[in-house]
């Protein structure tokens, strides 16, 4: 292992370096931020110029290639969304459409809290194992799947091992304990839109009426991440709750009061015609 490499808690071989390998994982390579020039070389029929020349400067977090052949498995985008009607909304539809034009394929994760750097890695590293694994059991009756598999967990429990938000459901049960939270429990809910993403809410109550809330976002361009994706979006929201349950010893995080989260999620069971398969989350509307 040569100076600046390290192993991430996989033993996965990881080498920092923007635009270099950050890891390799069963003959795929996972590389730094790349731009969509280094992806795409030509301008595809029906891509306008201005099209063209705008998104070839925009990036992707990370990119997933074929270690044989370099083809892109996945192009990878992690960061808070663009506001709506904000010139990086626009930006960022240029580049959805040379993306499609070429048939590039793309796993955007909408977040405020989880970062490409820090958790980038092992989001992807999870996601090319889910991938890889219904792939394998694809059509055998009976097989567990991926995001279900139990085994025994950091705290020595039985539950998920591919449940990326066990740690903090522990972490939550300790922060409780140590009177730092009023409630232990980590609630959550997660939809998928018609025609849109898929959404994934994640809260836990730091003091009586004042719960910290998490929404994450995951939408699939020509790629399957092996998981359901509204499952994934409510755990990577569970997972960014506890990134944030971290500051809980130092400055208090913004907090949501319980009045407006139950709005919101009423203005969600308000939507379910625009759902796929509606809203299954009925009983948190009540009081």
């Amino acid at each position: 292992m040569t100076s600046g490499e390290g192993v991430d808690g996989g033993g996965r071989r990881v080498v920092p370096g923007v635009g270099g390998p950050v890891l390799t994982r069963d003959g795929q390579v996972v590389h730094g931020p790349l731009r969509l020039s280094d992806l795409v070389r030509r301008r595809p029929p029906g891509v306008t110029g201005h099209q063209w020349s705008t998104a070839l400067r925009e990036t992707y977090d990370l990119v997933v290639r074929a270690a044989g052949t370099g083809r892109v498995i996945v192009a990878v985008e992690i960061g808070p969304p663009p506001a709506d009607g904000s010139p990086g909304q626009r930006v960022a539809r240029m580049k959805d459409a040379v993306a499609a034009a070429v048939g590039l394929p793309v796993l955007r994760i909408g977040s405020s809290t989880l970062r490409p750097a820090d958790h980038g890695p092992g989001i992807v590293a999870y996601v090319l194992d889910a991938h890889a694994y219904t792939n394998r059991w694809a059509g055998e009756p009976g097989v567990t799947g991926f995001r279900d598999i139990a085994g025994r967990l950091p705290d020595g429990r039985t539950g998920s091992v591919n449940d990326l938000g066990a740690l903090t459901r522990a972490a939550a049960v300790e922060a409780y304990v140590a009177r730092r939270l009023s409630d232990p429990i980590v609630r959550g809910l997660h939809v998928r839109w018609s025609g849109g993403p898929a959404e994934g809410w994640s809260w836990v109550e730091v003091r009586p009426g004042a719960v910290l809330v998490e929404r994450v976002t995951v939408a699939e361009h020509r790629f399957t991440c092996g998981v359901d994706a509204a499952r994934l979006a409510e755990d990577l929201a569970t997972l960014a709750v506890g990134e944030r349950l971290r500051t809980l010893d130092g400055a208090e995080p913004p907090l949501t009061s319980r009045e407006e989260l139950r709005a919101g999620i009423r203005g969600l069971a308000a939507r379910r015609a625009e759902l796929v398969d509606g809203f299954a989350f009925d009983h948190l509307c009540v009081d």
